[in-house]
């Protein structure tokens, strides 16, 4: 368990954004694996655009015909060019779904309409361990923040990943401890398992609803991370075609 003798300060900086919508136009499209595309956008409307943290998402907004309900669906921006107004989303090929079906057929020149990102939830890169886990969904996110962590900082990774095809190799200046598992059985009897380092860290996880509630249970019931100390988010929800919520309890 970690060590909670001391009183834990929220550290975590939220800032908000103005929500407008934006017009952007594909302009590169590379494969990352079987089950990953990433996307780079381009356009004017992004001069103003801002992602402040590995956490923010912008709602992608697809067309549909008319009188169908609209498709929206959350992501995570995996990378932002200001000076070439270049926005690169990476996109979980999933069997079926309007996103996964779209990204499949993307090519340079073709059009779409984001919102957001709404607001930012900076979370320092100075704890003494930043705990990453998450599902697939999760991957896009977790490959920014180790980017984003300095020399000297000590990540735990723990990813399900269904496949090896989805396993892949990080870039961060970090010192980073990684856990590949098959499924979320699998997921959360390692993040059980999971020693933790001493001193104040910050654990994130992602993934899908059922799975992020047990592993927020698992975080504060069992190994005594400060809520504060804490981002559980559901990604996706079994059964649910469009969803995105805060785990707490």
């Amino acid at each position: 368990m970690t060590d909670t003798t001391h009183t834990h300060v929220r550290r975590v900086q939220r800032v908000r954004h103005e929500l407008r919508r934006r017009e952007l136009q594909v302009r590169q499209v590379q494969h990352l694996s079987p089950g990953f595309v990433a996307i780079t956008f381009g356009g004017d409307d992004l001069a103003d655009f801002t992602s402040l943290s590995f956490d923010d998402h912008v709602k992608l907004l697809f067309d549909t015909p008319a009188g169908a309900e609209p498709v929206r669906r959350d992501y995570t921006p995996r990378h932002f060019d200001r000076a070439r107004r270049e926005l690169t989303i990476e996109f979980a090929l999933h069997a079926h779904g309007a996103a996964s079906d779209w990204a499949r057929q993307a090519a340079p020149g073709q059009t779409l309409a984001i919102g957001g990102p709404r607001g930012s939830m900076i979370i320092p890169t100075d704890y003494a361990w930043h705990l990453l886990a998450g599902d697939a969904t999760a991957l896009p996110a977790i490959t920014r923040r180790l980017e984003e962590l300095p020399a000297g900082a000590h990540a735990l990774v723990l990813v399900q990943a269904s496949s090896a095809d989805e396993q892949r190799a990080w870039h961060s200046a970090a010192q980073v401890q990684t856990q590949w598992v098959q499924d979320s059985d699998a997921w959360l009897a390692a993040l059980r398992a999971l020693s933790l380092p001493p001193g104040e860290g910050f654990a994130w996880c992602a993934g899908e609803a059922q799975v992020m509630a047990q592993a927020r249970a698992i975080l504060v019931h069992e190994k005594g991370v400060p809520r504060e100390c804490q981002r559980v988010s559901a990604y996706w929800k079994r059964g649910a075609p469009a969803f995105h919520a805060d785990i707490e309890d």
